[in-house]
């Protein structure tokens, strides 16, 4: 094979999202001559974006303060009214946000697509002379003699299935770097690597996940209260002991994007996140809302729910996770958008600093320090127990522990307990155990089957490559996991990427539908058996999100 061409910067940024962006930027505003990269997968900025989102403008009011004025998308539609909603099958009850701990207020937040804002900072950053790669995915992290990391490599493109070249075949590249971040999003397949050569969860809780399922409704006008915002928290997933919630944020030009997200810790392998979400839409507080609208955008993506505990290390020599890649979500408030940004922007002051004094490849300590000691670790520490509460003692009782821990740290007499978590893929029980469930079949109204939800998701990937789901032994999934617990991934895929056929007849036989992945990650997650391994497709595969 002959050798990869390469390009040399001083610092490349993997993943092009709101961290990934808010560093480059960061990084140009501190010296505007450093050279910066930034590669996303994704065929353009934003493509593989989705969250709920209502964003706290914390992190984007630091980074660039005229946002408001410079056209930013997500400056549209402040939250005006904010609710929380316990359900249960047929009935609700409402509290109104100021009953909710202070740390949970949507006062001052906005609501849009974290897509459109990720354009936008795109614009922004090119605007600085920040170099963007959208369609090239990072596929191989390169490292020097003594191991520190030296950057990245593209994959190759136009492979066949069988690993020969076809006549579009063209050879990965290599991006060299003084310090290189990982901004790859959550359970980041370069990410996962690194966490492992460098030990980086060593003193940490494992990461725990939730799989967040999206879509966006036109409704009718008469209906839409633009700012409203509604969580939900019991029902349905109070029927198979599992926990979640959803939302419903009333967006711009008579839009809802509404969504569903279930803690990946389920027991009970018969659960299907898909259709516990299309069975919320049925809910009698719900519906009404989507009677008469028209269903726009599908996607899905998986979500870090560990919380501060789960934070792993953050630097290696040559460089450092930034954004989910390291996981600063705020469970109880739904939002990672404003910390990723600052965690990006506080890598890149540090970057910048260690770049002026003539450094490269070492291990920059100094943006770990520097964010264990800033408002990320204040706002994270305060809720630090409230998902392994939940888990812990369910729905109900957890929810009511971990409101009283948040209570008690907001007046500071909070103990300084950190609940451990364990893995998700760990928590799934046999199937005998258990009874299957029979969910409603679609009215393809409101509720609706995942081809078609996938078909909305615009999801793209050239059928003759290389298959990106990697079976670490193709004989698991029928001798282990569909005897023991009944093939759970038919069922947690929000994309009906796996199946098994030939079950009745005798034969089953395992069937990746790789083409159909909307790289929601939950797979690599929740597989009991740790067996299925995701890396990046060819580049610029995967969903293409519109205003999500």
């Amino acid at each position: 094979m002959s050798e990869r061409e390469s390009m040399p910067y001083d610092v490349v940024i993997v993943g092009g999202g709101v961290a990934g962006l808010s560093a480059a930027i960061r990084l140009k505003q501190v010296n505007e001559a450093l050279e910066v990269c930034v590669l996303e997968k994704g065929s353009e900025i934003g493509a593989h974006i989705l969250s709920g989102a209502v964003v706290d403008p914390r992190a984007l009011d630091e980074l660039l303060p005229t946002w408001r004025d410079d056209g930013c998308p997500m400056a549209e539609v402040p939250v005006t009214d904010n609710w929380h909603w316990v359900l249960t099958k047929g009935k609700k009850t409402g509290l109104p946000h100021a009953m909710m701990p202070p740390l949970l207020s949507n006062k001052g937040n906005y609501t849009g697509s974290l897509g459109n804002l990720s354009r936008w900072l795109g614009e922004q950053a090119e605007a600085l002379g920040v170099e963007i790669f959208p369609g090239f995915a990072a596929s191989e992290v390169l490292y020097d003699e003594h191991g520190a990391v030296r950057g990245v490599a593209t994959g190759d493109m136009g492979v066949a299935a069988d690993g020969t070249h076809k006549a579009d075949y063209a050879q990965g590249m290599e991006l060299h770097a003084k310090y290189t971040l990982f901004a790859e999003g959550v359970r980041g397949s370069l990410t996962k690597q690194l966490k492992a050569r460098f030990d980086l969860e060593a003193d940490c809780e494992p990461q725990v996940y939730g799989l967040g399922i999206k879509e966006l409704w036109d409704i009718d006008p008469a209906k839409h209260v633009p700012g409203r915002v509604v969580h939900t928290q019991g029902w349905p997933l109070t029927e198979s002991g599992s926990w979640g919630g959803g939302f419903i944020y009333h967006q711009a030009n008579n839009q809802v994007a509404i969504g569903f997200v279930t803690a990946l810790d389920y027991k009970n392998p018969y659960v299907h996140p898909f259709e516990e979400f299309q069975r919320w839409k049925q809910h009698p507080d719900i519906r009404p809302l989507l009677e008469g609208g028209k269903r726009v955008s599908y996607g899905a993506r998986a979500i870090n729910e560990g919380g501060w505990q789960s934070v792993p290390k953050l630097g290696f020599p040559g460089g450092a996770l930034i954004g989910c890649s390291a996981g600063f979500v705020n469970v109880p408030r739904i939002k990672g958008s404003h910390t990723a940004m600052k965690s990006g922007m506080l890598a890149a002051e540090a970057l910048a600093d260690a770049l002026a004094a003539g450094r490269e490849h070492d291990e920059v300590w100094q943006y770990e320090a520097n964010l264990r000691a800033s408002w990320i670790a204040d706002e994270l520490i305060k809720v630090q127990n409230a998902e392994p509460a939940v888990a812990k003692f369910g729905g109900t009782l957890g929810t009511i522990v971990a409101g009283a821990d948040m209570w008690m740290r907001t007046l500071k007499i909070g103990l300084p307990v950190r609940m451990r978590h364990h893995r998700d893929c760990d928590q799934l029980q046999r199937a005998d155990k258990f009874t299957p469930i029979v969910y409603p079949k679609p009215d393809n109204v409101i509720s609706f089957d995942r081809l078609s939800s996938v078909f909305l998701s615009n999801t793209n990937h050239a059928e003759d490559q290389p298959c990106h789901l990697q079976l670490k032994d193709p004989d698991v999934p029928v001798a282990i996991n569909l005897p023991v617990f009944a093939g759970p991934a038919a069922r947690y895929c929000p994309a009906g990427v796996y199946e098994y056929v030939g079950v009745e007849e005798g034969d089953p036989k395992f069937v990746i539908n790789a083409q159909n992945c909307v790289h929601c990650k939950t797979c690599d997650i929740k597989d009991p058996t740790q067996n299925i391994n995701w890396v990046t497709p060819e580049g610029g595969g995967g969903p293409n999100y519109p205003n999500m």
